[in-house]
């Protein structure tokens, strides 16, 4: 009898151990796939971040801006107005690229749009997410040209925005039609904001868009790294502004050498 009950005491031990192994291995695997799950997600979401675009618009508000140029039909209208719609036309760009992908969902993009007001800029278009409605609201309602051309400051101000976005691919897009008139110029505070970049072990690509000014007033800022292009009317500034965006910034090409 004796032998019997040590014999059932063994097998009971034996179970119990078992089942502890068992559990033990459940948890083990159960961690894993946690585990697992949670190195997808964080390759997911750096894959993702990897594809951001940080894109900060300064839009030159002077009042030169109210002069006349060419548009679409051959016709002189207000600088303004002309880019007023080219704005427009980039934040549908953007949309586009936003939502149009395999994928189905959508692209990080984050944006903000910045004018000129004194000595500086004002951001009039809050810098995140990307929302198209917001900037062609404020594109709609824009009329009054009016006061200095404080590049400098302004790309400061836009570019310090875009440096502090999470998202790795930075650009500032500069649309103006004069040379700065106020504070310093965007050849001071280009390598400035360069270094910045640097420090922060990311890079910041810039580009100038010059309406109906000599390109050749940038040609200092090009020297450092700048994209620099001009238009003289409608037709040039739309096909200016789809070429930095399409092969400049959203990337959706590669740039022929």
């Amino acid at each position: 009898m004796k032998l019997g009950v040590e014999k059932k005491r063994m097998t009971q031990s034996g179970g119990v151990a078992m089942a502890r192994a068992t559990l033990t291995m459940n948890a083990i695997k159960t961690l894993a796939v946690g585990l697992g799950l949670a190195v997808g997600l964080a390759a997911g979401a750096r894959a993702q971040e990897q594809e951001g675009v940080a894109l900060a618009i300064v839009y030159d508000t002077s009042g030169s801006m109210a002069e006349r140029v060419p548009d679409t039909g051959g016709q002189l209208a207000p600088k303004y107005q002309i880019a007023d719609r080219a704005l427009i036309a980039v934040a549908r760009h953007l949309q586009t690229f936003a939502t149009n992908n395999t994928t189905g969902t959508s692209r990080p993009i984050q944006t903000g749009l910045f004018v000129f007001e004194g000595q500086g800029a004002r951001e009039v278009v809050e810098f995140g997410p990307f929302q198209e409605e917001p900037i062609k609201q404020w594109a709609a309602r824009f009329s009054s040209p009016k006061g200095n051309t404080p590049l400098g400051n302004a790309l400061r101000v836009a570019g310090r925005r875009v440096l502090a976005s999470p998202l790795p691919h930075k650009h500032v897009l500069v649309l103006t039609d004069g040379i700065n008139t106020a504070g310093p110029s965007p050849v001071a505070v280009l390598p400035q904001l360069l270094r910045e970049a640097r420090q922060q072990h990311t890079s910041l690509s810039v580009h100038f868009v010059a309406f109906d000014v000599d390109a050749q007033v940038f040609q200092s800022v090009k020297r450092l790294g700048a994209t620099v292009v001009a238009a003289s009317n409608e037709n040039q500034l739309n096909t200016q502004m789809q070429f930095i965006l399409e092969r400049k910034i959203l990337l959706e090409e590669e740039e022929k050498k």
